[in-house]
């Protein structure tokens, strides 16, 4: 068994001891589309009716990306469970390199990140009757994957620089305020000031968003979907070189 099979046997082992846990991952994200999708689709209509799109479609780029971040900083906090219980630093002893001990650790994740994403489109299409762009929807998934990794990585360089668990708390509860709140994840942008617009464009999870817009429902154009996920791909491989980095340092 190499070396990421290893860590992938042991994050799946850890994780399906808490089946609780992983039902939360699942379904968590049809909860946002009851209470913000179905709730703001009734009180105040759809903004988009002209173009053909309710509020649900819309928001389901943005509950996709929510999971994706939020599955991803769940992930991350197991480096602090590692340290307690003492198998962190006995793990850096093994033959297994730094590499592969992240992307191990985010393996199984990943996998849990795809079988919400499937579900969330399936119940979108059946429960709200969202009109999926099936042509495109492979693309999401790819989108998903890559996501959940890349927000791990994110995540960890704070988990790996940080030894408080309280603190590590507190800075991803302020991410995760400030990631979902000024972005395209709950409204168009085009309404807002234009300080609010100006920090959405250049924020990572509004590319993610709009990258899953256009494969899930194809609304926006395929020419800034892939620019975004260029960017997001940069982003994602720019944490990653540096959560590697920061795992080194712990040596």
């Amino acid at each position: 068994m190499n070396a990421l099979i290893a860590m992938l046997y042991r994050e799946a082992k850890i994780r399906t001891t808490n089946l609780t846990f992983i039902f939360w991952d699942l379904f968590y994200p049809l909860c946002y589309m009851l209470v913000f999708g179905v709730g703001v689709n009734a009180a105040l209509g759809s903004p988009f009716a002209l173009a053909g799109v309710d509020y649900n479609a819309f928001f389901l780029g943005g509950v996709l990306a929510m999971a994706s971040f939020g599955i991803a900083a769940n992930t991350s906090w197991s480096f602090f469970l590692d340290r307690d219980n003492g198998i962190f630093f006995e793990m850096l002893t093994y033959p297994l390199s730094r590499t592969a001990y992240l992307l191990g650790k985010v393996l199984f994740n990943v996998v849990i990140a795809l079988l919400q994403a499937g579900i969330t489109i399936a119940l979108g299409r059946l429960l709200f009757g969202i009109h999926m762009r099936w042509d495109l929807v492979p693309l999401a998934f790819v989108g998903m994957a890559i996501g959940t990794a890349g927000w791990f990585f994110f995540y960890s360089i704070f988990a790996l620089k940080t030894r408080r668990n309280d603190i590590f708390n507190s800075v991803t509860s302020v991410f995760y305020f400030v990631f979902l709140f000024a972005s395209s994840m709950f409204y168009p942008l085009d309404p807002l000031p234009r300080w609010l617009r100006a920090a959405a464009s250049v924020n990572p999870i509004s590319w993610q968003i709009d990258w899953f817009r256009y494969t899930s429902i194809g609304m926006g154009s395929a020419h800034r979907a892939a620019l975004e996920g260029l960017a997001f791909l940069f982003f994602v491989l720019a944490a990653f070189a540096y959560a590697v980095h920061c795992l080194r340092q712990q040596e």
